[in-house]
């Protein structure tokens, strides 16, 4: 059994941390996406008519870390499964 030296474990925390940001980063776009397709020009306009605190939606398309709830609270705005979200990941 191999034991990951401590140098070996910083290179693979490295490598997953950018694979976790280019991810939230690839969820940030995809949301932005679907709310211009909506027709919403602004982050703002779209948060206030759908009651989502503007900050927090301003949070999402920037590519922040979002909970599960504001995650599958968007989808549902949406009208999309998860499926159909992540489909072209």
């Amino acid at each position: 059994m191999k034991v990951a030296k401590k140098s070996e474990k910083q290179e693979v925390s490295k490598v997953t941390d950018t694979t976790l940001e280019t991810n939230l980063l690839k969820v940030a776009e995809k949301f932005k996406r679907l709310r211009i397709d909506a027709g919403y020009s602004s982050h703002e306009s779209f948060a206030y008519e759908n009651e989502i605190n503007r900050v927090q939606y301003w949070r999402v398309e920037k590519g922040s870390n979002i909970t599960l709830s504001t995650f599958f609270k968007l989808l549902n705005i949406h009208k999309i499964s998860p499926k159909e979200f992540f489909n072209d990941f």
